[in-house]
């Protein structure tokens, strides 16, 4: 069994005010995906995400709660239920008078602001599908997106549109600026605006950049409502009064399930914040607004750790509950955050495909630092060989998830083959991760299938090697490949940046291979070991980007 497993351990879990889902595998038994989607399906089997996410809330009296705060350096701006409803209602009617119908692809290009927000929910309201798109893409990437599925309008404002070839898009019929959608006319008089639509009905468009091919677009349905309201009651862990922070843009799947569905369906208050990274913006941030929940990327979290002398300066008591996800969650920043800040760090699993959490760390339970958790209730995971039989506990194998569940895409627009590649193996939903799980159904990521490493016949995960690299003090991020060797087929090669203080030498590398040799065993120890002022990341979430370490 792998080293990080043996090795692991467990943070306990905080008493209080979090809920008690102690009794993991009695509620596990009894829990029945259909008995929660029952608040939210119609008497006549509709339902629309839209209305449950913000007027539901007005309706049952609480449209003078504050809905949203945003901040853009000194813009600052508040918003209530009411004032999120009436915003969506005007913009779902300006969409209805210009033709938009149940069904049409409406994109929203816009930076993190309240307009994109309401955007997405004006389009959902009206039964339409909503396409959001990050904010940094550029003319390629905004019209393969909207190309694909055939868009109809988009929803931008008059900076981000110089960054719209739409003479090369012939589907594209409006582009609707945000500085001007207020000023448009409409009859509010009106029947009422919310489109009822069968819970198979397309709600969302997430579009995947994978590392091969083209973006694919994941169609995501009504249904998945059902998925985000438990998951964020369940491990979110919002209530009424919580303050609550996810930094990812609604064009990722985190921004919008986790950035607004879940938190609004639970009646959160969600903070949107403007502008680049900051660790000294980010720490005001939370300060000024009392956050309680905060959900972010470990990117993030090693940036802050390496910023860790800055925590003196703010007070970040209001924080009760951090989660993280975008890729693994290395152990060191966990047992960071629980010395330095006195909260743990949960690691949550699920894709853009899932549509929502699938394995989790529970505020109630241990964590076992290195693990992603256990499955979420309703979900069943299985470890499989490349046979699709299910492995016993502790072997790497393939990660696979029991179908169906609520959050499950519908479609890969107009890819059936891609779309049935996922579920190869009967009943089984296909990750692409290799992971194991052990006796106490804790679940603990590999590597893609793709990046696992064989060194003289031995499995090597290299997300294990990396987390053990950046415990050494002198290591601030780490990134490692498997190297083609003529003896062994490869073998292990880690590339390193130095945190401030520290020299590349000769003996400061050996002693960093000593380390992991020391502290994990020696045939997963680096072989070879370079040192770079930066690592290749993504753009867009800031994962370490394997395949260009691979290609030097």
């Amino acid at each position: 069994m792998s080293e990080i497993i043996q090795a692991s351990k467990r943070i306990p879990p905080l008493k209080g005010h979090l809920y008690n889902l102690s009794n993991y595998n009695q509620i596990k038994a009894e829990f029945s995906w259909d008995d929660m989607g029952r608040d939210f399906i119609r008497a006549n089997g509709k339902v629309n995400a839209a209305y449950e996410t913000i007027d539901r809330h007005v309706e049952e009296g609480y449209g003078d709660k504050i809905a949203l705060h945003y901040v853009n350096g000194d813009e600052k701006q508040t918003y209530t239920f009411k004032e999120v409803k009436e915003k969506t209602d005007h913009y779902a009617r300006v969409l209805k008078k210009i033709g938009v119908k149940k069904g049409d692809r409406v994109f929203v290009f816009l930076p993190k602001t309240p307009e994109c927000y309401i955007s997405i929910l004006a389009i959902i309201k009206i039964g339409a599908i909503a396409g959001p798109l990050f904010e940094a893409f550029m003319r390629e990437a905004v019209k393969e997106r909207i190309n694909d599925c055939g868009g109809k309008v988009l929803i931008t404002d008059k900076e981000m549109v110089k960054r719209v070839p739409h003479e090369e898009i012939p589907s594209l019929e409006t582009i609707l600026f945000a500085e001007d959608i207020e000023s448009v006319p409409v009859d509010a008089a009106t029947e009422n605006i919310v489109e009822w639509v069968d819970p198979e009905d397309g709600l969302i468009i997430h579009y995947t950049s994978g590392s091969t091919g083209k973006p694919k677009g994941v169609l995501h349905a009504h249904r998945a409502v059902v998925h985000h309201y438990i998951s964020g009651k369940w491990v979110l862990d919002i209530k009424d009064n919580d303050v609550y922070w996810c930094t990812s843009h609604p064009g990722w799947v985190t921004g919008s399930v986790y950035g607004l569905f879940a938190p609004w369906l639970n009646r959160a208050t969600i903070v949107i914040q403007g502008g680049r990274f900051s660790a000294e913006a980010w720490y005001q941030l939370i300060e000024d607004l009392k956050i309680t929940i905060w959900y972010s990327a470990p990117t993030a979290f090693r940036m802050l750790l390496s910023q860790e002398d800055l925590l003196e300066k703010y007070d970040l008591s209001s924080v009760r509950h951090v989660l993280s996800v975008g890729e693994p969650l290395n152990p060191e920043v966990i047992y960071w955050a629980w010395e330095k800040l006195g909260v743990r760090i949960h690691d949550t699993w699920w894709m853009t495909e899932t549509g929502g959490h699938l394995v989790v760390n529970f505020p109630s339970e241990d964590i076992k630092p290195g693990s992603m958790g256990r499955p979420f209730p309703g979900i069943q995971v299985g470890i499989l060989d490349e046979e699709g039989n299910e492995l016993p506990r502790g072997s790497i194998g393939q990660l696979a998830v029991r179908t169906p569940w609520p959050g499950l895409m519908k479609e890969i627009w107009g890819n059936k083959e891609k779309f049935d590649n996922y579920f190869k193996y009967e009943g089984w939903y296909l990750s692409g991760d290799l992971a194991i799980q052990d006796e106490d159904d804790y679940v603990f990521f590999q590597s893609r299938s793709d990046d696992i490493i064989n060194s003289s016949g031995e499995r090597i995960s290299p997300f294990e090697v990396e987390s053990k690299l950046i415990e050494h003090p002198a290591v601030g991020e780490a990134g490692v490949i498997g190297k083609p060797d003529p003896i062994r087929g490869e073998i292990v090669k880690a590339f390193i940046t130095l945190r401030s203080g520290y020299e590349e030498s000769e003996e400061l590398l050996e002693e960093i291979r000593l380390f992991v040799k020391n502290n994990l065993a020696a045939h997963v120890a680096p072989k070879e070991i370079e040192i770079l002022d930066e690592l290749p990341k993504t753009k867009i979430s800031g994962k370490i980007l394997r395949r260009e370490l691979k290609a030097r």
